[in-house]
């Protein structure tokens, strides 16, 4: 359980905000010392002094320290003033330069190293970010799921796109895997059911921006919550049992992951007689000259499946991007159809 200001401000807000983590059931006392924002003149931290105030919360609550570092100065001070714990941004994990200036800089250093997402949703970016971190000799080594950016709509500050943790998971399996509710929600309300489901999907830990007083904080003062309500949502936290003992209540759960695996085989049969028919049709578009996109025939497609959805009390945001990726597949098969036909110039 990670927990902290977003920003440390002063050394009193730092003090009482450790305490009250403390308390609470914190392990790791976060803060924000310098803080990279989207557009100058906002409030940047308060840089190199509150590493100072960090020493001292640790003395006084025996907390262990995180803060960000984006450069090699920034970690340069904090192996000068002993913090514990070290995290890369997603505005830095995102930039392959700037994380290999860290790693260097981190060479021949034993402390622990997290690993934000980068902003946009690129595993591949992610697990570069880690591979570089891990390279420079880092063995205690983690994960931070933040959340993505999106021009969509939606109720959260950043989308959770969960699939994606699970993917980075998968793909290591020791790697700690820490959720962040605060940076995914941006309102204080949300973020005790974002951390609950993140638990459910079996994360290693949380890390959430607490606050003496959120309402009065010098940045991101709508995600934060005070050391009290940390406390009442830790008492609250549900922690998912990891193995079924009950051999009627395993039984069950076998016979209606079969069903699925089963209708799971008839959605890929569906699938593929669907690809059939775009085939098909891209031949006779190929072979009348009639362009591969279609823009009413979308529009109604999109359309009949949403209705669908409606009908049928399914998600239609998920059904809507579900008929957007077929239909970019159909003119992925169409494109290549049309390739394969056109005859090749001579050169």
């Amino acid at each position: 359980m990670i927990a902290g200001p977003c920003s440390a401000e002063t050394e009193t807000q730092v003090l009482e905000t450790a305490i009250g983590v403390q308390k609470a059931g914190a392990h790791i006392l976060r803060a924000g010392i310098w803080k990279p924002r989207t557009r100058p003149g906002n409030f940047e931290g308060v840089g190199a002094i509150g590493l100072k105030w960090m020493q001292k919360a640790k003395k006084t609550t025996g907390l262990l320290t995180a803060i960000e570092v984006a450069n090699p100065y920034h970690v340069e001070l904090a192996l000068e003033h002993e913090i514990d714990v070290l995290w890369i941004g997603a505005r830095t994990s995102v930039n392959p330069f700037a994380v290999q200036e860290i790693a260097d800089a981190l060479q021949g250093v034993d402390k622990i190293v997290l690993v934000k997402n980068p902003v946009n949703p690129d595993l591949a970016l992610w697990m570069g970010a880690l591979e570089r971190i891990e390279k420079a000799g880092i063995h205690r080594l983690g994960a931070i799921h933040r959340g993505f950016s999106s021009y969509k709509k939606m109720p959260y500050r950043n989308e959770p796109l969960w699939q994606i943790p699970i993917d980075l998971k998968t793909q290591y399996p020791h790697l700690p895997l820490i959720n962040d509710p605060s940076h995914i929600s941006g309102k204080h309300e949300l973020v005790a059911d974002i951390a609950q489901t993140a638990i459910q999907l079996k994360f290693d830990g949380l890390m959430i921006e607490t606050h003496i007083r959120p309402d009065s904080a010098w940045s991101d003062a709508r995600q934060q919550i005070t050391p009290g309500a940390l406390a009442r949502f830790l008492d609250k936290l549900v922690v998912p049992k990891d193995r079924i003992f009950d051999s009627a209540l395993l039984k069950t759960l076998s016979l209606l992951r079969n069903e699925i695996d089963d209708i799971d085989v008839e959605l890929v049969q569906l699938l593929k007689q669907r690809q059939d028919k775009t085939s098909e049709i891209a031949e006779i578009k190929f072979k009348e000259n009639i362009a591969i996109y279609q823009k009413e025939r979308w529009l109604d497609i999109l359309q009949k499946a949403i209705a669908n959805a409606r009908e049928n009390n399914i998600n239609q945001k998920f059904i809507e991007q579900l008929i957007r990726l077929l239909h970019q597949e159909s003119l992925k098969i169409q494109h290549r159809i049309f390739s394969e036909k056109e005859p090749k110039n001579n050169k």
